[in-house]
């Protein structure tokens, strides 16, 4: 009898309880993720504005390279998925020694080449004299902390590819409260621990980031839950990293083409002036806090589509899609008719200027609805990392940004002369425009294929149960 794996299987019972209990713990990830952001940016702010600097830009460089981290780990994510759904555990244990050989290298590699070009990617960037040595500072720290990142990534992949997302998410907790604790010990000294300033704030988040990785590893080799890696899975095995590496790049390519995009869009709303600057990023912040619903249902449907085309089972699948927008849809909809009618108010709340206030208000009656959407493509984004058919996602995480959004942009608000309207309406087109392109390559099917099985093989019809 092969050994109990744990998680959750999705390809029997009923998934609307299914979806949702493997999607609400990475939603209060995502939100964990926010605050560990923010407390760096809270402690460092008592230093000065200067301090300030240190986090903004690093975080800018770091997206770029979790993007690919990311993409490479939801790509054994998927493989393990689709191996659990098809009931083959050594499958599941080998790719998932194979994405954490993968990510461990790539985590490496980036930190070498972020250590040794960090002065020059800071004067690329332009930081301000006063704040460029505590920058290169914290940006060098962030850069050994790369690893313990990727490492982390494989873990969470592999648990949430097994229907677990709450063990990450307990990890995540530990974490984000171990950093929140040490952040103003290290900032500002106590006792016979030094005064580091901006480099104590990096060093409290590197630490973290270790801890996380140590105890992703100690899960994944030494856990007694049923799913333990083995050292001889660790042998590198060419065609299950190609595997990986075939449906992870474009998912890397997409989300790392995406966070250069929005590094330009920034650029284009600075002309605009500080207001318009300042309302865009009270408006992202707003935003991405509202897509943390989309964030989990997507995670969850990607499970359960990859499970269930592993189990042959693509009719499940598509349903369980279906089922993660409706969802969505009771979740998402309030908060956007909500943004809609009270964007004015919800703005001050972060900021009392009135001018930000104003223009915050304009962005959030053009694009609240436009975020519904955006969330929808989100859920379908899922299904086709699910499958390993992770083109679409590469494509059309490109295409919202450069070459709807950013010209889109331009046009409007430039040459169009509608000022920062033009801005806000680019962002509503653009998640338009590709819901519309999303639900038509859904509705094709192409993705109702196992990465696992050769493509062409026509999936078993499925067996239906009294539990589905």
């Amino acid at each position: 009898m092969p050994p109990r794996v744990i998680g959750r299987d999705l390809t029997t019972g009923p998934l609307a309880r299914n979806l949702f209990t493997v999607a609400w713990p990475v939603m209060i990830s995502s939100l964990l993720q926010t605050l560990y952001n923010l407390a760096d940016s809270f402690w460092l702010g008592k230093l000065g504005k200067s301090a300030l600097v240190a986090p903004t830009v690093t975080m800018q460089i770091s997206f770029i390279a979790f993007a690919f981290a990311m993409g490479l780990g939801l790509g054994g994510s998927t493989l393990v998925s689709q191996y659990k759904g098809a009931g083959r555990p050594r499958e599941m244990a080998r790719a998932g020694a194979q994405t954490l050989l993968l990510l461990a290298g790539t985590g490496l590699a980036l930190m070498l080449i972020g250590l040794a070009l960090a002065r020059p990617m800071l004067q690329v960037l332009q930081t301000p004299a006063d704040a460029f040595d505590g920058t290169l500072v914290f940006l060098r720290w962030m850069m050994i902390g790369v690893p313990f990142t990727f490492v982390f990534f494989v873990y969470s992949g592999i648990s949430t590819g097994l229907g677990d997302s709450l063990a990450p998410l307990r990890v995540n907790l530990i974490t984000v409260a171990l950093n929140a604790a040490i952040d103003p010990i290290l900032i500002f000294g106590f006792g016979p621990i030094p005064r580091m300033g901006v480099a104590g704030a990096a060093i409290a988040t590197c630490a973290c980031q270790g801890l996380s990785a140590a105890l992703g590893l100690w899960r994944l080799f030494r856990s007694d839950r049923g799913f333990r890696l083995q050292h001889d899975d660790l042998r590198w095995d060419r065609a299950m990293a190609a595997r990986v590496l075939k449906i992870g790049v474009p998912m890397s390519l997409g989300q790392a083409g995406t966070a250069l995009g929005f590094t330009l869009m920034i650029g284009v709303v600075n002309a605009f002036g500080s207001a318009v600057t300042a309302a865009f990023g009270v408006g992202n912040r707003i935003i991405n806090m509202a897509l943390v619903p989309s964030i989990g249902l997507s995670q969850a449907c990607g499970t359960a589509v990859g499970q269930n085309l592993g189990a042959c089972r693509p009719d499940r699948a598509e349903r369980s899609v279906w089922i993660g927008a409706g969802m969505l849809t009771v979740i998402l909809l309030p908060v956007c008719t909500l943004t809609f009618f009270f964007g004015a108010p919800i703005s001050r709340a972060f900021i009392a200027d009135p001018e930000v206030v104003q223009y915050s208000r304009d962005l959030f009656r053009i694009t609240s609805f436009s975020v519904f959407a955006f969330g929808f493509v989100m859920v379908l984004l899922g299904a086709f990392r699910g499958s390993g058919y992770t083109v679409p996602v590469m494509v059309l995480n490109i295409a919202r940004l450069w070459a709807l959004r950013i010209p889109g942009a331009w046009l409007l608000a430039k040459a169009g002369h509608m000022g920062p309207a033009g801005l806000w309406w680019s962002m509503c087109i653009s998640n338009l425009v590709v819901a519309i392109a999303a639900m038509i390559w859904f509705a094709t099917g192409t993705w109702k294929h196992s990465a696992i099985a050769e493509r062409g093989i026509a999936l078993a019809a499925p067996t239906v149960t009294a539990e589905d």
